[in-house]
């Protein structure tokens, strides 16, 4: 298996200044116990990820750097390639940090290849009072354990981003921060137009996911596998959902959910506003939209929450032989250094310290004058239950169950029992894909 090495000549010392190195390190104070040290050995250290959350140069920026600088006896080779971790895992070979998204945690933990690191923070003094302690609860939520494999990295961050163009063209005035769902499809219906032979959408949700979890809701609880789709919460969720379809001339060609949302807002420029998770980088290279972000939409009963956190933890491995090593790695990551050039990139960091929100993009000219501290204005929703393993699946029937019922075929009771039956058979006959 082809194994990518990564290069740490790369120096980011303009981004290092801006990230004021002058100030504290936010230093997290490995194996510091006032005693002479030994020597520290060279090691190689290997890192997977279930997905793409890092490019190579990413990882660079993020972390051989600030590594190279503060601990320079660790090496570490990023396996950019998501497909190589279950190999590794079958192959046996070393596995020392693995960088997950939390909803895959459960997949995961069936491999046996994580544990509970907070022993180990605590032998080698990492200090976790500079997280988010919200964030950090929501990383012990994810897994079947209840315990804490990782440490939260990037955090998913929210907005409802709109076309001013749009809203200019028909003398509508811009969406303002704090509105609800009703008043976010009050405002879609001033927008949703058809002029000169262009279709408008005024609001794209962009998934059905995004709002269900909003109110901390999954299909499957993945600890039982119960089925949680015949309740309150979805029918509510369903019944939302219809009422922005409903706008005439709001569903888009390819249907309620279906097609891509952002081609849709960033290609095409046919939908004012967009609810949806941060695309800023994507935005950074459009030079013909003219766009601007507000806060994102919430119910009444949840103001100032989006959906449930959705982010990157990056675990210690239980096979791992370089534990300590492993906790230097993640030490080097989360020093303020670090995590302000995550900050300037447009990563929302897991810091608790507000310098992170306010130096997010600083800096970056395509982002001067837009509203971007908006989205900054919501928090993600408390933890859903974790992942099942049968979650994608899980997802599909209720995806399906939806059209049944915005196109008339069923009401929204039936449309969310079907949904229920068919889970629990999905989940009895043991094929999660």
């Amino acid at each position: 298996m082809k194994k990518t090495i990564v290069s740490l000549t790369v120096l980011l010392a303009s981004a290092l200044s801006l990230a004021g190195c002058g100030g504290g390190s936010g230093s997290a104070g490995a194996n510091n116990t006032g005693q002479a040290q030994k020597p520290l050995e060279p090691v190689t250290l290997e890192m997977y990820q279930t997905q793409t959350y890092w490019t190579e140069v990413q990882f660079e920026q993020l972390l051989a750097e600030p590594l190279k600088k503060k601990y320079p006896h660790i090496t570490v080779h990023f396996n950019e390639a998501a497909k190589q971790l279950k190999q590794s895992i079958v192959d046996k070979t070393p596995i020392d940090l693995i960088m997950v998204w939390n909803g895959l945690i459960p997949e995961y933990e069936d491999y046996g290849i994580f544990e509970d690191i907070t022993p180990l923070l605590k032998k080698d003094n990492l200090d976790l009072s500079r997280f988010d302690p919200a964030a950090v609860q929501a990383a012990k939520d994810a897994t079947l354990t209840g315990q804490l494999y990782g440490v939260p990295n990037m955090i998913q961050l929210m907005g409802l981003f709109y076309n001013k163009d749009i809203f200019d063209k028909f003398g509508v005035a811009y969406p303002k921060d704090g509105m609800t769902w009703e008043d976010t499809i009050d405002l879609a219906k001033k927008v949703t137009r058809n002029t000169d032979g262009v279709q408008y959408n005024g609001y794209d949700p962009s998934g059905l996911t995004r709002i269900a979890t909003t109110l901390s809701l999954i299909p499957v609880d993945g600890r039982g596998n119960k089925v949680l789709v015949n309740s309150d919460g979805y029918k509510r969720v369903f019944e939302l959902s219809k009422q922005i379809f409903a706008i005439p001339g709001n569903t888009p060609k390819a249907g309620a959910f279906k097609g891509s949302a952002p081609d849709r807002f960033m290609k095409d420029k046919t939908t004012a506003m967009q609810s949806t998770v941060n695309m800023l980088s994507k935005l950074q290279t459009l030079k013909d939209l003219n766009w601007d972000v507000a806060q994102y939409p919430s119910f009444k009963e949840r103001p100032n929450l989006y959906s449930a956190f959705d982010m990157h933890v990056l675990t210690i491995s239980s096979i791992s032989q370089h534990k300590d090593d492993a906790v230097r790695v993640l030490e080097a990551l989360y020093t303020d250094e670090a995590q302000l050039i995550a900050a300037h990139m447009g990563r929302m960091t897991p810091m608790k310290d507000p310098k992170f929100q306010q130096e997010f993009v600083k800096g970056v000219a395509e982002f001067e004058g837009k509203h971007i501290q908006s989205m900054f204005k919501s928090k993600p929703a408390p933890s859903a239950p974790p992942y099942s393993v049968f979650y994608n699946e899980a997802q599909k029937v209720v995806a399906d169950e939806f059209a049944n019922y915005n196109k008339g075929a069923k009401d929204v009771n039936t449309a969310l029992r079907d949904a229920e039956e068919r889970i629990k058979k999905l989940i009895a006959d043991g094929s999660p894909q």
